[in-house]
């Protein structure tokens, strides 16, 4: 447990301390957030704020993994895992292609970096490569993926095979940091939103450690590679989001950009595969799967009829234009990911009380 208090603590400390630095120098070198001219005029005073603060969330969360390491090296099977080592590659590897985007942004001063076929092999290349990898590297009969699809643990009937899984993966790992890259449109939203979820996974990950088959074997208990590992990744990365929150909320003086958003949704989505949750995801992260329906439902019902069910997509952007202020949509959306995230450890626990007897 220290650890992962540990975990937490640097990614926080880290985070909090370095954001101010990373403002400091992106306005030095012109690094400001380019506004979409179709947006909600409120916004356009955001022009020129500085961006790319994703990479104190990224730099935080491996920091605070590495230290949370470091602080028990020398005890007796303590060391890194491939779980943990994997989760970092996937948010690291997300994360520097949010950063070409956002350098792409900054570069051209427009509002629009990486075409959609370029983002989309960038994800296709880190998304696969962590599928692939995750299927290796078995421990005790365990690799950190399963080829079965999840719900709170693996629904045994719905096996994919390997191929199968990389697709699935893929698929997934790209919506998710797809959405929560469209939910990053008002401060604090997709950060606060994304500490949350990554709350709920430290929780999920730590009563799976604490009941792991590998060793108490009861009825119930989890067969999940790494679990406390995965905890301490889940961990920091919740730190580096609180640190920057402190920086990132209303008026911001910082985004994150694509680096953030596509990092955290690349780490979301694979702690959900590490830990055998990948359908419980949906409800846990179900702020973030509502905003992207609500682009998905706007672009078809205009194509097939040219009239608009929204005012604007994202959804988040429809309530700002419907008069709400910036501040009440940011409240009230992290107050419907709270009820999802409660909603989903609630789901997560009755599956555990099903097997009690309970």
């Amino acid at each position: 447990m220290r650890s992962v208090l540990i975990a937490v603590a640097v990614g926080l400390i880290v985070s909090i301390l370095l954001t101010p630095l990373a403002i400091r120098l992106f306005r030095r070198q012109g690094m400001g957030q380019e506004i979409r001219d179709d947006g909600p005029e409120s916004h356009l005073s955001k022009k020129g704020t500085p961006t790319m603060g994703g990479t104190v969330i990224v730099g935080a969360t491996v920091v605070g993994y590495l230290v949370a390491h470091l602080a028990f090296i020398g005890n007796e099977g303590w060391g890194f895992s491939a779980t943990g080592l994997l989760l970092l590659f996937l948010m690291v590897g997300m994360g520097t292609v949010g950063f070409l985007d956002d350098y792409l942004k900054i570069r051209h001063r427009r509002s629009l970096g990486l075409n959609k076929t370029a983002k989309l092999v960038g994800q296709l290349l880190v998304g696969v490569t962590f599928a692939v990898l995750a299927v290796n590297f078995p421990s005790n009969g365990l690799t950190p993926a399963s080829t079965v699809v999840s719900y709170v643990r693996d629904i045994e009937p719905l096996t994919l095979g390997s191929i199968g899984f990389v697709i699935l993966a893929y698929l997934f790992i790209a919506g998710f940091s797809n959405a929560v890259n469209l939910t990053d449109g008002l401060d604090g939203l997709a950060a606060g939103s994304s500490a949350m979820v990554l709350a709920s996974y430290i929780v999920i990950s730590f009563w799976q450690f604490t009941h792991d088959c590998a060793t108490e074997l009861i009825d119930g208990c989890y067969q999940v590679r790494d679990p406390l590992d995965i905890t301490l990744v889940a961990a920091a990365g919740m730190g580096a989001c609180l640190g920057f929150l402190w920086w990132n909320t209303s008026p911001a003086r910082i985004f994150m950009g694509d680096t953030g958003s596509l990092a955290l949704g690349g780490l979301i989505s694979g702690l959900a595969i590490v830990t055998r949750t990948e359908l419980l995801l949906i409800v846990l992260g179900g702020l973030f799967v509502a905003v992207t329906l609500s682009v998905v439902i706007q672009v078809a019902f205009f194509r097939a009829t040219r009239r608009r069910v929204f005012r604007m997509a994202p959804l988040h952007h429809h309530f700002e234009l419907a008069g709400w202020t910036e501040n009440t949509v940011i409240v009230r959306f992290w107050l419907v990911t709270g009820m999802a995230v409660a909603f989903g450890l609630g789901l997560f626990y009755a599956d555990w009380l099903s097997f009690a007897g309970l």
